[in-house]
C-alpha cells in the first residue's frame, strides 16, 4: 500500500505558526501559537519513537484551544491521533479520549519521520535561527531537536527518499 504524508511548518505572523498534516483521505490544519515551544515539542516527540517509549505526547496551543498529539508506535508503523481540547488551561489533565478527535492516520515512522524532519529545515533554510527567534517570537529555532531527528531518522529508518545534504 502506498502511503502518502504531508506536513508543513509556516511561520503566519508574530508569535503564530500554520501547521498542517495531512494523508491524502484527510486533513488537520489550525493556527498555533508560541505559547509553548510547539515546533521542539513535535520533533522531540517524532524522535521519541526511535527509543524504548512506544507512545508519546505533545500539545499545541491554539489560544485558548489545546491540540494533543498522540503517537503511537505500532512495528514499523505510528497510530498519529490528534485530540482537540476547548481550553488548554482546564484540559492538561484530561485524558486523551475527553478531547474531540480532530485527525488521525497510521503512516510509517520512517515516513511521519521524513515530513516532519523536511518541514523542520524549510523552516530554517527560511528563516534562519535570528529571523525565526524574531518571528516566533519567544522560544529559539530547535536545531538540537532537528538534528537528533534526522540523525535518528538517517539511522533506523533506510529512507530512500531525498535528504538535504546541506543541512549542518
Amino acid at each position: 500500500m502506498a502511503h502518502h504524508l504531508q506536513f508543513g511548518w509556516e511561520l503566519s505572523g508574530s508569535g503564530w505558526a500554520r501547521c498542517r498534516i495531512a494523508d491524502g483521505s484527510s486533513e488537520w490544519k489550525d493556527s498555533v501559537s508560541y505559547c509553548t515551544d510547539a515546533l521542539a515539542d513535535m520533533l522531540h516527540g517524532v524522535a521519541g519513537l526511535y527509543g524504548p517509549h512506544s507512545v508519546q505526547r505533545f500539545s499545541f496551543d491554539l489560544e485558548p484551544a489545546e491540540v494533543r498529539w498522540v503517537l503511537r508506535g505500532r512495528g514499523s508503523d505510528v497510530d498519529v491521533a490528534i485530540h482537540a481540547f476547548p481550553d488548554m488551561d482546564t484540559s492538561f489533565s484530561a485524558p486523551d479520549h475527553e478531547g474531540t478527535l480532530a485527525w488521525s492516520s497510521t503512516p510509517p515512522r520512517s515516513l511521519l519521520g521524513h515530513v516532519v524532519m523536511e518541514a523542520a529545515q524549510s523552516v530554517l533554510r527560511q528563516h534562519g535561527e535570528d529571523g525565526y527567534l524574531a518571528k516566533w517570537g519567544r522560544y529559539p529555532f530547535p536545531v538540537a531537536a532537528l538534528q537528533d531527528l534526522r540523525r535518528l531518522h538517517l539511522r533506523h529508518d533506510g529512507c530512500e527518499r531525498p535528504h538535504d545534504v546541506a543541512f549542518p
